[in-house]
């Protein structure tokens, strides 16, 4: 029998699961859009590099509770790098959820939730597709040909999904119009199957970063091990991890939105606060990276993620 959760516990936990929100930022849009045939509506921010392009770009997908503005840690370092970043927002799972207590929390941890979030992905592909073909600005500086995708936590998720994991009744999406994939707090399969046959048939670039303290806020747990194993079930030869030591899953995601009592906020560690910053710099870098090997092309991108030497003691770095 699963243990009720307290409304006060949800919001804690909904609260660490959120990623980095801060200011979008000068360079930064934002927009709406309506699907009409979901009758839903997809709002979205868009960080576009300096300079003409035409740039590769990157969705993201936020985390549990997030909003468009999460993840701009990250957005900000892809878009100094070259590589345009559109965020995203997912009604259902998002900052909506923070007043609705425990039968939202629930709700948002569906498969209905996932489902919605892989079409609000499948949505903003076609609709910057059509918008680059009518010759609408700034659609026109995003590749057609270079496109990956990322997220934190339930974000991971949609990101794994669209990547191909393998789940249980054997549904499997593969988007094709994505080349490349980040996930920050990636989820191991949580009815026990093994990674290989959750994650083997993921057949395109694949990172994962997590950290020994990447815990899932809504169970108590308070170690990342098990979203380390990703790495494990995906096929060699095109797949990494970086691991850090003392990180945890704030760490992972960028911290807290700005107007977020702190009293809601899950306790960390004095570790994960202190290296944080450290933490999030090699993220940021690594990440940057991976995009300009495998969405630019870049051999010097790819010469760099194979020569990374200046970890902190405990911290790891798998490629192959």
């Amino acid at each position: 029998m699963q243990t009720p959760i307290s409304r006060r516990t949800w919001l804690a936990a909904a609260a660490s699961l959120w990623p980095l929100a801060v200011r979008a930022g000068p360079a930064a849009q934002t927009g709406d859009w309506a699907d009409a045939t979901r009758r839903r509506n997809v709002p979205w921010l868009l960080r576009l590099p300096e300079g003409a392009g035409p740039f590769p770009w990157v969705i993201y997908s936020h985390g549990l509770g997030g909003a468009r503005e999460g993840g701009a840690r990250w957005g900000e370092a892809w878009a100094a790098g070259g590589i345009a970043v559109l965020h995203v927002q997912h009604a259902g799972s998002d900052i909506g959820i923070l007043r609705g207590g425990l039968q939202a929390a629930r709700d948002a941890a569906s498969a209905e939730q996932l489902i919605a979030r892989v079409s609000d992905v499948q949505f903003a592909l076609a609709e910057v597709a059509r918008r680059a073909a009518a010759a609408e600005s700034p659609w026109t500086r995003l590749r057609h040909d270079a496109i990956g995708m990322a997220g934190h936590s339930f974000g991971a998720v949609t990101t794994q999904a669209l990547a191909g994991e393998r789940f249980v009744n054997g549904l499997a999406v593969d988007e094709p119009r994505l080349r490349a994939f980040i996930a920050f707090s990636p989820s191991s399969p949580m009815d026990g199957r093994p990674v290989q046959q959750a994650f083997g048939g993921i057949s395109k670039p694949f990172l994962g970063v997590t950290g020994s303290k990447d815990g899932n806020p809504l169970t108590g747990s308070r170690r990342g091990d098990s979203r380390a194993t990703v790495y494990d079930g995906l096929p060699p030869g095109r797949r990494a991890l970086l691991w850090l030591d003392g990180a945890d899953h704030s760490s992972c995601g960028g911290g807290r939105p700005p107007g977020l009592p702190a009293r809601l906020l899950q306790q960390r560690s004095a570790q994960a606060q202190q290296r944080e910053p450290v933490h999030q710099a090699l993220a940021a870098r690594l990440s940057t990276l991976w995009w300009q090997a495998h969405l630019a092309g870049d051999d010097a991108a790819r010469a760099a993620l194979r020569k990374v030497d200046d970890l902190s003691p405990g911290d790891r770095w798998r490629m192959d």
